[in-house]
């Protein structure tokens, strides 16, 4: 019945890998902000007062970095970049759990570095943890969640 909210991305809006979206949203979100912060302050100091503007600046950075992802992730899934690409991404994943839920979960981790900017780094050493054994030791993305 709940195969819909959990499971296999193929079916389900969360997934395993809406953990490793957060923690990926903690670290683009802030990296988005440095970079809008430094540029605004430089080109543009009268928005310094508008922090309202510079945080929705960052929403569309971060916005717009998830959907980039998606967009190419969509095209791996498909098998543009070969069959072994394909394989390892073990089908095309669900729209919801692509269009809605993925980039909420970026934005939910970016509201998360900027309430706990210590929690960044760790954010991306398990980010970073996280990619590398799914994608040099696991055989495919969905071999943990088949696992549980």
């Amino acid at each position: 019945m709940i195969e819909w909210l959990w499971g296999l991305k193929t079916v389900a809006i969360f997934d395993v890998w809406t953990i490793v979206h957060i923690f990926s949203g903690m670290s683009t979100g802030h990296i988005v902000k440095r970079s809008n912060g430094k540029h605004f302050d430089k080109h543009y100091p009268y928005l310094n007062l508008l922090k309202s503007t510079n945080f929705r600046i960052d929403l569309f950075g971060i916005m717009f970095l998830a959907y980039l992802w998606e967009t190419l992730e969509h095209y791996l899934e498909g098998g543009l970049a070969g069959s072994a690409v394909e394989y390892w991404f073990q089908g095309v994943e669900f729209w919801p759990n692509r269009l809605i839920t993925d980039p909420l979960m970026m934005l939910f981790g970016y509201l998360i570095a900027l309430k706990y900017p210590a929690a960044v780094i760790p954010a991306r050493i398990l980010a970073v943890t996280w990619l590398l054994i799914h994608i040099f030791v696991f055989p495919h993305s969905m071999y943990l969640h088949n696992f549980i």
